[in-house]
């Protein structure tokens, strides 16, 4: 498998990695921009297709409610057998894992 036997970086999180010596972001002139994109990797517990497992997504932004946080989630979900729907919601912030 392409790529698959090479463990460098094992356990550091893709969005964490880069090359020694590497810009942090996209550089425009001579000067390194930050990348200051906010979406992040997440896993999502109780998906709505009540399929009993942890589903990716992609953590888009995060809100205060008068008790606790909030997660603005995109997802996928099984909408029937072989087919597939995204999905945007907020959830409670306990229904979201990095793990």
């Amino acid at each position: 498998m392409a790529g698959g036997m090479n463990r460098q970086g094992s356990g550091i999180p893709l969005g964490e990695r880069r090359r020694a010596g590497a810009a942090t972001g996209p550089v425009v002139g001579a000067e390194p921009v930050e990348d200051t994109c906010p979406v992040r990797h997440c896993w999502v517990a109780d998906a709505v297709d009540l399929r009993g497992v942890k589903r990716p997504g992609l953590l888009v932004e995060w809100r205060r409610t008068t008790v606790s946080w909030e997660g603005r989630v995109v997802y996928a979900v099984t909408l029937r057998p072989g087919e597939w729907a995204l999905v945007e919601e907020w959830l409670p912030a306990d229904q979201l894992t990095q793990r």
